[in-house]
């Protein structure tokens, strides 16, 4: 698992599920843990949302999966100011449909669960995640950096959710800079 930029704590459980499977890709220096669908499965074990009985990923289950990993990090760039586009909106009611998340009742309550096995259900189980942080206010809170060389998936946890950078020292302080240095170049 990649560390978190500017030792930021990650986000609670369950929301932490989501941030730990976007953030299997550093795209700022070019790490990318899902290489292989044995590193998939590896990494969705760790992330606690496929069984260890589930049988063997193939490869079109990891271009499936870098797929709705992607949509989920442009509609979490939607947190912090972007917009997510259709295709990734499309992208991920899709997923939902083919992992078959719906309401599971039980004495105790309701909860969102995904009945499909394998990678959809796994992805299905990541997405459900999403419904239950909109409801209870957490949702915003998780966003994307949105310097174009980073989109790293941060938990803010700023007193009025104005955190922008998924760390300060690095990417706002390299955006301003850039900003400052523009600014100089113009007025020269």
């Amino acid at each position: 698992m990649l560390d978190e930029p500017g030792r930021r704590e990650p986000a609670s459980q369950p929301l932490r599920i989501v941030q730990a499977f976007v953030n299997t890709r550093d795209i700022e220096n070019g790490v990318e843990e899902l290489t292989t669908p044995e590193a998939l499965r590896d990494a969705l074990l760790r992330i606690g949302v496929l069984e260890a009985d589930e049988a063997p990923l193939g490869e079109g289950d990891l271009r499936h999966a870098l797929e709705v990993r992607e949509a989920l990090r442009e509609l979490l760039l939607g947190n912090n100011g972007g917009r997510p586009g259709a295709a990734a909106l499309a992208t991920l009611e899709r997923a939902a449909r083919s992992a078959q998340v719906g309401i599971r009742f039980s004495a105790e309550g309701a909860e969102l669960a995904a009945e499909a096995r394998g990678v959809d259900g796994a992805l299905g189980r990541i997405l459900a995640v999403i419904p239950i942080a909109v409801a209870n206010g957490t949702w915003a809170r998780l966003k994307a950096c949105p310097r174009e060389v980073c989109h790293w998936v941060f938990y803010d946890r700023s007193r009025n959710h104005s955190s922008t950078w998924c760390s300060m020292s690095v990417c706002g302080n390299r955006t301003k800079t850039r900003r400052y240095r523009a600014r100089r170049a113009y007025a020269a």
